[in-house]
């Protein structure tokens, strides 16, 4: 399963829907995790932890919460 985690859009808004330790989780049980970059600064948890906890970072929000195209 790939499990997309976008950067909040909304004014004030810095929760984020995973954590780094829960992306580590997943990725250990075989799913692939792909994280927005900065989607979990304003939480407290930047890039390189999500990065070394094996997740995917993608520069936009559409890449991080949509499917990618069937071949």
């Amino acid at each position: 399963m790939i499990i997309g985690v976008p950067k909040e859009i909304k004014d004030q808004e810095y929760r984020v829907a995973l954590l780094p330790s829960g992306a580590y989780q997943l990725i250990k049980r075989g799913h692939e995790v792909v994280v927005e970059r900065g989607a979990g600064v304003g939480a407290g948890f930047p890039d390189a932890e999500y990065d070394h906890a094996g997740a995917r970072l993608v520069g936009s929000h559409a890449a991080a919460s949509s499917r990618p195209a069937s071949s």
